[in-house]
């Protein structure tokens, strides 16, 4: 038996004659958190309904938790835990209320429910608000609710859907403190996101996905050293074509992405120096990151 949480083998979906999941194939492995990148329509939200044996593959094999998927997916359901883009709390019911009837849907008896609600109001850091109606919450309350929620029955596997967007930051730092606490517990975590920041500081591995096929995947760390691997220069102001054909012989790689110039240049100085004397021009100077990689890939910023 396979050792790995998750296996796809040449994947493939179809919809209405469009191809959108495209002979994908990865491996993720216990404990760690792997990341899913691309622009809407990439193909990920399919590809985890496909991992939750909602939507059937057309061709190829899913393997989850050791299980063939969807053939026995209720079986591989029962371990996995699933945070939604957009919470479906039931506002009418309080904090308690929400974690007793979701637990049901486990078969799990009211005592067995009753006895891990104080350790998920805990985790949430919900203590105080048990019995306070959902309505009543703050979004990062609510949030952090939804998060609890899917690990009432303790599961192996958490699939997360873009769980802090809306969030303010301190909101998203608590929820980042929370997902990095349930990896050191050894929990398996798939994360779609289209925060770069989250990417980097919580997944060990990531793949990026555009028209249903993977065109990277590695380390984030190690996707940047080797797709950018020197510092950027973003210019704001003037023509992007016509700086563009100004800077080309003195940098590595240039990219216009709608009024703003990307210079990818491993001797910014003499960058600037062809720059000297023009004015109207802004310029930062920065280290690499995964928006870079993104933007290199595709050609395109990725969607917020």
């Amino acid at each position: 038996m396979s050792t790995a949480a998750i296996e796809l083998r040449e994947v493939e979906k179809s919809y209405g004659g469009k191809l959108v999941v495209d002979r994908l194939s990865l491996t993720v492995a216990p404990g760690e958190c792997f990341g899913l990148l691309g622009p809407n329509g990439a193909g990920k939200s399919t590809l985890t309904r496909m991992l939750l044996g909602i939507t059937p593959p057309d061709a190829g094999k899913i393997t989850v938790l050791g299980v063939p998927v969807p053939a026995r997916a209720r079986l591989a359901r029962r371990s996995i835990g699933v945070v939604p883009q957009f919470d479906n709390l039931d506002p009418e019911f309080t904090v308690r209320e929400n974690l007793l009837v979701f637990g049901r849907f486990f078969n799990m008896s009211t005592r067995q429910i009753e006895a891990v609600i104080p350790s998920l109001l805990d985790f949430a850091r919900l203590g105080n608000k048990a019995h306070a109606r959902v309505a009543d919450l703050s979004g990062g309350m609510k949030r952090r609710l939804t998060l609890a929620r899917a690990l009432i029955n303790d599961p192996q596997l958490i699939v997360m859907d873009e769980p802090t967007t809306g969030l303010d930051p301190h909101a998203r730092h608590l929820i980042w403190e929370r997902l990095r606490f349930l990896l050191s517990r050894g929990k398996t975590i798939i994360l779609t996101t289209h925060f770069m920041e989250e990417a980097e500081r919580l997944c060990d591995r990531l793949c990026v996905i555009e028209e249903g096929r993977k065109i990277a995947e590695g380390r984030p760390q190690t996707l940047i050293e080797e797709q950018i691997g020197c510092d950027v220069v973003e210019i704001y102001g003037g023509n992007p074509q016509e700086l563009s054909s100004l800077l080309k012989p003195c940098v590595q790689r240039v990219e216009v992405s709608g009024e703003t110039l990307f210079c990818y240049a491993p001797d910014p100085e003499q960058m600037h120096a062809q720059l000297r004397g023009r004015a109207g021009l802004r310029l930062l100077q920065r280290p690499p990151n995964l928006e870079d990689v993104f933007l290199r890939l595709t050609g395109r910023e990725l969607e917020k």
